[in-house]
């Protein structure tokens, strides 16, 4: 069955993509979830009008990311936490907590643009990836000392 995406489907496709996927998949789960219409010619020339909106939407996207990413870049977080004597935390230091400190710093970040495989459980400097935008992250130094 061919659709047309409405939003972006990971190992699928982007918006506004037709793919061919099989019925069971496009009925039971794209169609409900509203994120694929079927492939029918009025769809089509919706999805290109759609697409034209949306190129300037991303672009207007893709600048606004690229300026939180360079405040991002100058910004050190500091966390201060209780630590055994090998450096070792009692507590982590979580994407939760990142998320946090960033908006205390006036920019907003949603905490799943986070990349932080798991949490932090020494003391140290860690270099965290956030994620705005397709192609645009930027790097937070995360500096977590122990609370004295």
């Amino acid at each position: 069955m061919k659709v047309i995406l409405k939003e972006d489907v990971k190992n699928l496709g982007r918006m506004g993509d037709t793919v061919s996927v099989k019925t069971g998949y496009a009925r039971n789960f794209l169609l409900p979830k509203s994120l694929a219409v079927e492939a029918s010619e009025n769809n089509l020339k919706q999805v290109e009008a759609l697409k034209k909106q949306l190129a300037l939407r991303a672009i207007k996207q893709k600048e606004d990311a690229l300026m939180a990413a360079e405040r991002l870049n100058a910004i050190v977080l500091t966390f201060k936490a209780k630590a055994g004597e090998e450096g070792k935390l009692f507590g982590a230091v979580t994407a939760m907590d990142i998320e946090e400190a960033i908006k205390a710093q006036g920019v907003a970040v949603d905490r799943k643009k986070i990349a932080l495989d798991e949490p932090i459980k020494r003391l140290g400097e860690y270099s965290v990836q956030i994620k705005f935008f397709q192609d645009v992250a930027a790097a937070v130094k995360v500096v977590v000392e122990p609370e004295e």
